[in-house]
């Protein structure tokens, strides 16, 4: 059974953590499937928005296989440090793709799991979700993104104390604190993340893609430099057939009809 499950309905990508068995939690294997599942979704046309889940409804993903990171530890000689055995761009870190991605938080979402969830741009929570980077616990750290998502999300003193606690946090908590978007009844999870995906979906995908990129490539930058950016990117999008169509489409009187050029 492939431990990344991808499908795809309606220009809607569905990717599913599928290691139940141990709560999804993320091996070697899985951080290859991943990030081939989001190369996908860049590359593939007919892809709009994706889904991002676990199988089950005990977690999202436990985080990294502790019991893979002990062996492969345990056989490293004279001391040295691990080696980074991942591919240099994964969906936490470097591989950066503008279609939008949705995590529906289907339970606990720990350590290099919530850092997949942080790696999405919108968060919709089952209640029985429980989100949480307890990596300190084990006398490692994150290192999929969790010190510099964390922070940039919610309250930085709060970001602190969850990151050197390793506390867990409700689902209601998350979204007091705006780690989440949503929190919904378990048994509609996938019913809002779906929703959310076919909302997203009416409108121009070009423009959602450039909103995206403007947004996270601005928000590095000083903003009189972010400024110049967005309107590099408008001008580029102006250009385009569905900028083109979305007015007609008003003075018509008619729904657009996107193509995504």
């Amino acid at each position: 059974m492939p431990v990344v499950l991808y499908e795809k309905k309606d220009r809607i990508a569905y990717i599913t953590l599928n290691r139940p068995e141990v709560l999804n939690a993320i091996n070697q294997e899985t951080v290859y499937a991943l990030t081939e599942a989001w190369i996908k979704v860049r590359d593939d046309p007919d892809v709009w928005v994706a889904i991002i889940t676990g199988t089950g409804d005990r977690a999202f993903s436990a985080g990294a296989d502790l019991k893979e990171m002990a062996m492969r530890r345990s056989t490293i000689e004279g001391g040295e440090p691990p080696q980074d055995i991942y591919p240099p761009l994964i969906p936490t870190r470097g591989l950066e793709v503008y279609k939008p991605f949705i995590a529906a938080i289907n339970g606990i979402a720990a350590g290099g799991g919530l850092e997949i969830a942080l790696a999405c741009d919108i968060r919709i929570a089952a209640e029985h979700a429980r989100l949480g980077q307890p990596e300190v616990l084990r006398a490692i750290m994150p290192g999929w993104g969790g010190t510099q998502r964390l922070p940039r999300f919610i309250p930085f003193g709060i970001a602190l104390e969850i990151l050197m606690t390793g506390d867990f946090i409700s689902a209601e908590e998350a979204y007091r604190i705006g780690l989440v978007n949503k929190v919904v009844p378990a048994a509609e999870l996938m019913p809002a993340a779906e929703a959310l995906a076919r909302r997203i979906n009416e409108n121009g995908p070009l423009a959602v893609r450039t909103i995206k990129e403007a947004v996270y490539r601005g928000v590095r930058m000083p903003l009189e430099d972010a400024l110049h950016l967005e309107k590099a990117l408008s001008q580029n999008l102006h250009q385009t057939e569905d900028a083109k169509e979305g007015p007609l489409a008003f003075v018509q009187k008619r729904k657009p009809e996107y193509k995504a050029r």
